[in-house]
C-alpha cells in the first residue's frame, strides 16, 4: 500500500464521519453558545465545514504565510446559516481536497510543507504530516467538540469510532 493510499483511507474515513455528526445539526439551535467565550453551534460547524479547504492549499502549496492575507480561507469570519449550507460546503471541500491528493505521488507527500509568519519559519514538516495535523486531527478535534454541543441539545450522537450512548453500529 502506498503512502497516498494509506491518508486517502484514513482521509475517507474522517470526512465520512464528520459529515455524519454535521447532518444531525439543529438549524434552530446554530446561534446557541455554552459559553460566552465559546463558538456557536454554527461557528463550529463553519469552522469544520472549512477545514478540508486547508487540505487542497497543503496539498497545492509548499506553506501558509501567516501574515499574507490571501491564504485566509474562503468565508472565513461569515458563519453559515443552515445545516444544508454547511453541508453543501463540506462536501465541496472535502471532495477538492480528496481530487487534490488523488492526484498526488507519495514523492510530494513526503515533500517538506512549511508554516510560517512572513520571514519568521514556524515549523517545517512533510506535507503528508501537515495534511494530518491541520486537517484530520484538527477536524477530529472540532468534531469531539460538536459532540458535546449536540449532546447539550438532546442530538442522538451516531457512532463513529464504535457505539455510542444513542446508535449501535
Amino acid at each position: 500500500m502506498t503512502l497516498k493510499e494509506t491518508v486517502l483511507s484514513e482521509f475517507d474515513d474522517e470526512m465520512a464521519m464528520t459529515r455524519r455528526l454535521l447532518e444531525r445539526l439543529p438549524d434552530a439551535a446554530l446561534s446557541w453558545k455554552p459559553h460566552e467565550r465559546s463558538m456557536s453551534l454554527g461557528g463550529l460547524a463553519t469552522h469544520l465545514a472549512l477545514i478540508p479547504h486547508w487540505g487542497t492549499s497543503i496539498l497545492e502549496r509548499d506553506g501558509y504565510d501567516m501574515a499574507s492575507a490571501d491564504t485566509r480561507g474562503p468565508n472565513s469570519s461569515t458563519e453559515l446559516a443552515s445545516t444544508a449550507a454547511v453541508l453543501e460546503t463540506f462536501d465541496r471541500h472535502s471532495a477538492s481536497a480528496r481530487r487534490t491528493l488523488v492526484d498526488r505521488v507519495d514523492a510530494e507527500l513526503t515533500a517538506p510543507w512549511s508554516l510560517s509568519r512572513g520571514e519568521q519559519l514556524i515549523m517545517s514538516l512533510p506535507r503528508v504530516s501537515a495534511l494530518r495535523r491541520f486537517v484530520l486531527n484538527h477536524l477530529v478535534h472540532h468534531r469531539g467538540q460538536l459532540t458535546v454541543y449536540l449532546r447539550m441539545h438532546n442530538v442522538p450522537l451516531p457512532p463513529l469510532y464504535g457505539p455510542s450512548a444513542d446508535e449501535r453500529m
